[in-house]
């Protein structure tokens, strides 16, 4: 995807844009240094392997894919404010001092895209079953709620602890995807192991989409969800 279409999405999926983005190409680990809980909220402090030159409080970093506001930063660490919701939707709630975590700083417009638009908004934890080695990659198979599933598709894209990968296949809600060597080396994926939770965040895209075509939702009593799909052709193209 080009910069001129990222740019050109904002037309057609109006919210899409004024929400902080990442595109699920980890950039660095970090490592959980401490964890302060605070009622059902947590302050966690992190060592970065970032680079935290241009990081300022009130950024977004997302770990293991979900946004994070920095509430305190130095030249190797930061910390941040973990709500409730956050630690009961996602696997941040079962962090341990020492544990190891995929790190991304926020999405610029003018930054390449290299994964696929990614809000750092968990949807839930789905769980790994399956877990081989196939010729020198790794496949996961990670099962999902019906609700996360029916946004899940073939060659579409998911995003795992913050990685954005490609759905291989999809079937009785559980997807797999197929992780080369250096993905494995350089996330935390490679350390998963058959049990763990994970956190899964589908593509936004498709809600949006959903949420035009569908009846309903917010819509007035018998107004219909009709939708004009030259309107997403135009979207996608180049400026």
């Amino acid at each position: 995807m080009s910069r001129g279409r990222l740019k050109s999405m904002s037309p057609v999926f109006p919210g899409m844009m004024k929400e902080v983005m990442f595109t699920g190409i980890v950039q660095a680990l970090g490592m959980v240094r401490r964890i302060n809980r605070k009622g059902q909220d947590a302050v966690i402090e992190i060592e970065s392997g970032l680079d935290m030159g241009d990081v300022r409080l009130g950024d977004s970093i997302a770990v293991n894919g979900t946004c994070l506001t920095v509430t305190a930063a130095a030249k190797d660490r930061f910390s941040a404010d973990v709500s409730a919701e956050s630690l009961e939707r996602t696997n941040l709630k079962g962090l341990h001092v020492g544990d190891k975590v995929n790190l991304e700083k926020a999405l610029r417009l003018t930054d390449f895209l290299g994964g696929h638009l990614v809000l750092g908004h968990v949807d839930e934890t789905g769980i790994v079953r399956e877990k081989a080695v196939k010729s020198s990659s790794v496949v996961l198979g990670i099962d999902v709620s019906p609700g996360a599933g029916r946004y899940i598709v073939e060659k579409g894209s998911v995003t795992v602890d913050g990685v954005s990968l490609t759905v291989n296949r999809f079937e009785k809600g559980r997807f797999y995807v197929n992780m080369i060597p250096h993905t494995a080396q350089v996330t935390t994926l490679g350390l998963r192991k058959v049990g763990d939770p994970v956190n899964i965040e589908t593509d936004i895209i498709g809600k949006y989409v959903e949420r035009f075509v569908r009846p309903g939702d917010g819509r007035k009593d018998g107004e219909k969800g009709e939708f004009d799909w030259s309107s997403l052709a135009d979207g996608f193209s180049r400026e």
